[in-house]
């Protein structure tokens, strides 16, 4: 669920914004046809997360640095990914995750984003009742 819409129990949905030093740079991008290819590099410091949110293409990443620890809406790990692991992350609003550095040392991740021309690269969304943000 996107921030801003409502539960419904009539309260506001809380978005989980990235931890501090998350950042993000983008390093090339293009659009082809009504498709926009965007790679970016994705830093990650030690006990940090991405936030709750997902995506309106697919992605495709590989961990350049460190040890990424992926979670769904169920809160349950779909992955463990170190150091050269790749790793495909579906459209869709139905696929609400969270990225989270449980190491000591910085996640680095080098992502390519094939999105809708115009699309944001991520919406945020609520954490979906899991304990950890």
């Amino acid at each position: 669920m996107a921030a801003g819409a409502s539960l419904g129990l009539g309260t506001p949905a809380q978005a989980t914004p990235p931890g501090p030093g998350v950042v993000g740079t983008i390093i090339a991008q293009k659009t082809v046809g009504d498709t926009d290819y965007i790679l970016r590099e994705i830093t990650i410091p030690a006990g940090q997360a991405t936030g709750w949110h997902y995506h309106t293409g697919t992605l495709y990443g590989r961990v350049k640095k460190g040890t990424l620890s992926h979670f769904d809406a169920t809160c349950k790990s779909d992955g463990v990914y170190p150091r050269g692991s790749l790793i495909e992350e579906p459209s869709g609003a139905d696929h609400v995750h969270i990225g989270i550095n449980r190491g000591s040392t910085p996640v680095v991740l080098e992502v390519l984003y094939i999105l809708p021309t115009g699309s944001p690269l991520s919406v945020d969304a609520e954490n979906p009742g899991c304990g950890f943000q």
